[in-house]
């Protein structure tokens, strides 16, 4: 016998027979509510999660300053003798 419990409001459990039955239904459930269904199978809980919307993935990048927007070639042609200090300490 299974022990089939609702934890709280809004949390659904259903036994993994009735899962079968009804998938449909309770997939839509979850995508429409945002609430989890847990799914009680040989005594143990395995929780169906809906996933959270990504939106865009480059709407946080900000502009830096420090980076070089140009022709990668141009970077060799630079002098740098004026940056270069032979008594500098460089850290590891």
């Amino acid at each position: 016998m299974h022990d089939v419990r609702a934890y709280a409001v809004g949390r659904t459990t259903v036994t993994a027979s009735e899962l079968r039955q009804n998938i449909y239904r309770l997939l839509d459930q979850v995508l429409d509510s945002g609430e989890p269904l847990e799914i009680s199978r040989k005594g143990r809980l395995l929780r169906l999660v809906a996933d959270e919307p990504r939106g865009d993935r480059l709407a946080g990048i900000h502009t830096n300053p420090n980076v070089i927007v140009g022709d990668p070639d141009d970077l060799v042609s630079i002098d740098w003798s004026g940056e270069w200090d032979a008594d500098r300490q460089v850290r590891p």
